[in-house]
């Protein structure tokens, strides 16, 4: 009796182990680093800049003509209410930096200097963040530079070191991270937010994410 001959893989299954061996390795997500968000946050800090100086702009033509008599000399020129300056320009800005974050943070995760990066900010389910969650962590992110602002104006109160001790609180945010063992900074922590570096192969950019949105309808 002759001996059955084995039988041979079929191609499909052939080709299914081939292309296992040759499978490139998925990178996996890992916490953004200090550096490489502060880096992002600085490209995104010229368009932030811009946006900030044409609502200050709008709003002081705007404060000028409804609380103030305008002259037609310099020594005529008078500065802006202080209540004006606190009740409705400070809310407006910090309305504005809501608004920026808020949009792309909701789009896709990424504002476009976090595109550039491969960052993304997800809460805690790794779902993208609602309005809500986003005010939540643009506010505790300003804690720390509220705070070092104050002890400045305690300690000197002039505009150089008020500005100082705010940038210095704003670093030390970032500077958290080295010394957090998961590598969180303080706005991670207290908004329950995580900023992560995306993979290459996953890094889909915001105007991708609105593209495919629009397509989908």
């Amino acid at each position: 009796m002759s001996k059955s001959l084995p039988k041979r893989p079929s191609k499909a299954a052939t080709k299914n182990k081939s292309s296992a061996h040759h499978t490139p390795e998925i990178e996996e997500l890992m916490i953004a680093k200090p550096g490489t968000r502060m880096a992002a946050i600085l490209y995104d800090g010229m368009l932030i800049l811009a946006l900030l100086f044409l609502v200050g702009t709008v709003l002081t033509v705007i404060g000028t003509l409804l609380t103030m008599n305008t002259g037609t000399e310099s020594s005529q020129a008078q500065s802006l209410p202080r209540w004006y300056q606190n009740l409705i320009m400070t809310p407006s800005f910090m309305l504005t930096l809501v608004g920026f974050y808020g949009l792309f943070w909701r789009r896709g995760g990424q504002t476009l200097g976090m595109q550039t990066w491969r960052l993304k900010t997800v809460n805690s389910n790794g779902h993208l963040l609602t309005w809500g969650q986003s005010f939540k962590r643009i506010l505790a992110a300003s804690i720390m530079p509220l705070i070092f602002g104050i002890i400045g104006s305690i300690i000197g109160g002039s505009r150089p070191i008020l500005l100082t001790s705010v940038f210095l609180g704003f670093v030390f945010n970032y500077a958290f991270c080295l010394f957090n063992p998961r590598g969180l900074a303080v706005q991670d922590m207290l908004s329950n937010t995580i900023t992560l570096k995306m993979p290459k192969t996953e890094n889909e950019g915001l105007w991708r994410v609105i593209r495919n949105r629009k397509q989908s309808k």
